[in-house]
């Protein structure tokens, strides 16, 4: 298995080496590295294995964190039909009459993107931000060592009533004529990180998200197993590197069929 990764990653380096320079569209990440491999930009050598490390960390951690917040924002839909019946009706009024929904047509989806954001405020899948000081400071009264390990509390910061208008309620309306982003400007919401050192799969992982929760809410209708309510939906978490929810969420999917004259 680790040969046959090993060989798909390597094809892939080579179709980027043999493509010409901003062709489809410009760089990528991998364009990127290859580039200031070539050209001997950093103060220590970029190999081929150090290119393909932070490809597969880039696939593996985006996975992991899009397939647990997919999870998130499906339980949370279900305990809000307000916001299941209001982000179904744009996908299927955006793609009424298509068999599939392309990436290009998520830009349409201005309420599901809401969604995702309201979703990464309440259950960010990394609650806590590693950071190492890289000089002494003050926070509120504390002196900060040089060099110490900081944890940021992603949690805890979406969820703060300084900041945030009833924060345990789900609310995606909340970032509607907002300026608040994935960017890392605002720091009461960096679910992807901030600075430098933000998530460089962040684009990935977006549309990781995006694309698969826009075929969920367009090809089917969703209801809880017979004998179950929404209420009975377990919120809990699991602590780890990843927050993902502690029990499984099972639903009963009933396909819709698009009809032109509803």
């Amino acid at each position: 298995m680790r040969r046959k990764l090993d060989m798909i990653l390597d094809v892939i380096l080579e179709e980027h080496k043999l493509k010409q320079s901003g062709e489809f569209g410009g760089e990528d990440i991998v364009d990127v590295l290859l580039r200031m491999q070539k050209n001997g930009e950093l103060q220590f050598p970029i190999t081929n294995d150090n290119i393909k490390a932070v490809i597969f960390d880039m696939f593996s951690a985006g996975t992991e964190t899009s397939s647990t917040t997919i999870d998130w924002t499906m339980a949370e839909l279900m305990r809000n039909p307000r916001v299941m019946a209001k982000v179904q009706a744009e996908v299927r009024e955006a793609f009424k009459g298509k068999t599939t929904v392309a990436e290009s047509d998520l830009q349409a989806l201005t309420y599901l993107k809401f969604v995702i954001k309201e979703t990464f405020r309440l259950h960010p899948p990394i609650a806590l931000l590693p950071r190492a000081c890289r000089e002494e400071c003050k926070v509120n009264g504390y002196t900060i060592p040089l060099r110490s390990k900081v944890l940021i509390n992603i949690w805890a910061m979406g969820r703060d009533p300084e900041y945030w208008h009833q924060p345990e309620t789900f609310q995606p309306e909340r970032f509607d004529n907002s300026s608040t982003d994935f960017l890392g400007n605002n720091f009461e919401y960096i679910p992807f990180g901030a600075g430098r050192r933000i998530c460089p799969g962040m684009s990935f992982g977006l549309a990781n998200m995006e694309l698969p929760l826009a075929h969920l809410l367009y090809h089917f209708d969703w209801k809880m197993p017979k004998g179950m309510s929404p209420d009975d939906i377990d919120m809990r978490e699991v602590e780890g590197l990843v927050f993902s929810r502690k029990n499984d969420l099972f639903l009963i999917p009933t396909v819709y069929n698009y009809n032109p004259s509803n």
